[in-house]
């Protein structure tokens, strides 16, 4: 029983990337059940299309300054949430817990909107705003991850023990709390770059025409030609399962 049920869900999440495998090197596909002949030309026209290559220059360079941002925010903010959370304050750390499913992307996006589109603050459009509503987006999810790893890891010990050798604070979190969550911080990164390479609500808002993320042209692509579309689609989950992997060597070494 459990083997069938894991078989059916296995299918339901392999079933649209094979798809998409099958479509984008499929000659012509329209309005049938599958594509017909073959030909690897879509990628080629991917790989050639500027709008495409711009796109995902785009993409990366907001996910990786979400990645940096995050980065320098989450560690602080799970540290500080973590210990309030011992202290008998532990609500800070439940209302981050619920961010991501609490408030929806597309209200994040009309505040951005409302605030952003006025003549004191005319930043509707521009790459500096949507890599801040980037890093907004993703923060709960990495700090999330990080408070969990705390929980487990259990650390007060070692920092006590630190504090009865008269390191401060400052000093634990450098040398005891920041090394123990190399870990998770890798993964969690992983995840923050994955949501925002493929966050489409938000960017969607907020994008101008010169700024247009990766998923944003990619669903313009689909009112033409659906191979074309569909070897765009396969490069973007190769190189999430690229990012993923090497994630994943990473910490195995670590």
């Amino acid at each position: 029983m459990i083997r069938g049920v894991s078989l059916i869900y296995g299918l339901y999440l392999m079933l649209p990337m094979v798809l998409l495998a099958i479509g984008s090197v499929g000659a012509s596909w329209t309005n049938t059940l599958l594509p017909s002949g073959m030909t690897w030309q879509w990628f080629a026209d991917v790989w050639h299309d500027v709008s495409f290559r711009k796109a995902f220059l785009t993409s990366l360079t907001v996910a990786l300054s979400a990645c940096a941002i995050n980065t320098l925010l989450a560690l602080p903010l799970a540290s500080a949430l973590h210990h309030g959370s011992r202290r008998g304050g532990g609500w800070g750390a439940r209302i981050v817990s619920a961010m991501p499913v609490a408030v929806p992307t597309i209200t994040l996006g009309f505040g951005y909107v409302v605030v952003f589109n006025t003549n004191t603050l005319p930043w509707l459009g521009t790459l500096p705003l949507l890599i801040a509503a980037h890093a907004v987006h993703t923060l709960p999810y990495l700090t999330n991850t990080l408070l969990s790893d705390l929980r487990h890891l259990r650390l007060d010990r070692l920092e006590q023990a630190a504090a009865t050798l008269g390191a401060s604070p400052w000093k634990q979190f450098i040398g005891v709390t920041l090394p123990s969550l190399r870990q998770s911080l890798l993964s969690g990164l992983v995840m923050v770059a994955a949501i925002s390479v493929g966050e489409f609500g938000l960017s969607n808002l907020l994008v101008s025409f010169q700024n247009r993320t990766y998923p944003i042209v990619l669903l313009q692509a689909f009112y033409g030609a659906t191979g074309f579309a569909c070897a765009a689609t396969i490069i973007l989950l190769l190189l999430a399962g690229a990012a993923a992997l090497s994630s994943s060597l990473v910490v195995r070494r670590s």
